[in-house]
């Protein structure tokens, strides 16, 4: 793959060079975590966008804003990175994990409404590998039983249900990462969005120290000198934690969010083509999307059937690599499969669908550059296939 470096050709070393000259102070255009809000707010068509330091962060601080506590319990797919099932957690609440459709490889409906309970407090949600999840029978399943719905989109800025609602736009509040390997990156951060005023403003204030100042739409905790100096003032009415996003994370993030079509039709030209060349194909069933929807490819995720024919993953992945494929990863383990889920009891439910995909899914690299690299790619595919016998498109 070519230097990563092309991923910050836009104004990322502009808008850091205006963080540096103006001593981190805001500019004549206004602090870039403000910029950044407001920016996504717009991108996103939601009032209110608060920038954390992380994708995990963002987690925590909306659970503890939707009053979730111990005692309670969320509802969160067992098929995710752990950060899903340690941001319950840290918050007393028990994660409960709900299995997987076969096909989607994302939350099941039928799975979530089998595991309410009435210490059910919040469904959240998952969009795994950049697929929207069913989100019109998740929210009638959350409606019905007056349950709060937070999505989680680490993996999928700017997918669409069928009739064009943005992922994280659906349900009370969104969250976003802007972690190293994501579509769009600062090299940490995230972002939580709602349409909820008092809900942003508790989101934001936990997530700034619980500064009394802060506000649903400012995350600025100076009033003025005077108040500031004052000996008298109250500075905080709230538990909160230093989850703040910093000037410069906030402007490389900035940048990324101007070039965020380009950077997502990039993949979707890859996991489009993989999808084609991989129609026919008895050893790989690419992940199933929901009619309509758009996906936008993290990465590119298929079921690895070859053990039916004789064929080991481990055997696929090292022929792939071998032709020069960039890599394949694995599923996540499942959380509950996790030593410090597992060791300690964290968490309960059985989730048997879940179990077979994470042995079994393969994960391809969407982030190709261009389209020399893309096609690169899909031929060694192609060949990989053809070593092991498989069927072509």
């Amino acid at each position: 793959m070519n230097n990563p470096a092309w991923r910050f050709e836009g104004n990322e070393r502009k808008y850091l060079e205006e963080v540096l000259s103006t001593g981190f102070r805001a500019g004549a255009d206004g602090a870039f975590t403000t910029r950044l809000e407001s920016y996504f707010s717009d991108k996103y068509n939601v009032p209110y966008s608060i920038a954390f330091n992380s994708g995990t962060s963002t987690l925590h601080a909306t659970l503890l804003a939707m009053k979730c506590g111990p005692g309670d319990e969320i509802l969160t797919p067992a098929l995710t990175p752990l950060m899903c099932g340690l941001a319950p957690h840290y918050t007393g609440a028990t994660p409960v994990f709900v299995d997987s459709t076969p096909d989607t490889f994302l939350m099941d409906p039928i799975d979530i409404e089998r595991k309410i309970t009435n210490k059910t407090k919040v469904i959240f949600v998952t969009h795994m590998y950049g697929a929207v999840c069913d989100m019109d029978a998740i929210m009638a399943i959350a409606k019905k039983n007056n349950l709060k719905v937070l999505e989680d989109c680490a993996q999928c800025h700017m997918g669409k249900t069928s009739d064009g609602r943005l992922a994280g736009t659906i349900g009370d509040a969104g969250s976003w990462s802007f972690e190293n390997s994501k579509q769009l990156t600062c090299g940490d951060g995230g972002i939580v969005t709602c349409n909820n005023e008092e809900l942003a403003k508790l989101i934001r204030k936990i997530g700034g120290l619980g500064f009394k100042s802060l506000t649903a739409v400012s995350g600025r905790v100076r009033t003025d000198r005077d108040q500031l100096q004052n000996p008298s003032w109250d500075r905080f009415d709230e538990i909160g934690y230093n989850y703040r996003m910093n000037q410069m994370s906030a402007a490389v993030a900035l940048a990324q969010m101007e070039r965020a079509q380009d950077f997502i039709d990039l993949r979707r030209a890859i996991g489009l083509e993989y999808t084609d060349a991989l129609c026919n194909s008895e050893l790989l069933t690419p992940q199933r999307v929901l009619d309509g929807y758009y996906h936008t490819y993290y990465t590119f995720s298929a079921k690895f059937n070859g053990t039916n024919l004789g064929v080991t993953w481990e055997d696929f992945r090292k022929k792939y690599i071998e032709l020069g494929g960039d890599g394949i990863y694995a599923a996540s383990k499942l959380q509950h499969q996790e030593p410090v889920f597992r060791d300690r009891k964290i968490g309960y439910g059985e989730t048997p669908i879940a179990v077979d995909l994470q042995a079994n899914l393969m994960n391809f690299t969407t982030n190709q550059a261009n389209e020399e690299e893309r096609n690169i790619q899909i031929e060694i595919m192609k060949k990989t296939q053809l070593y092991f016998g498989d069927t072509l498109s």
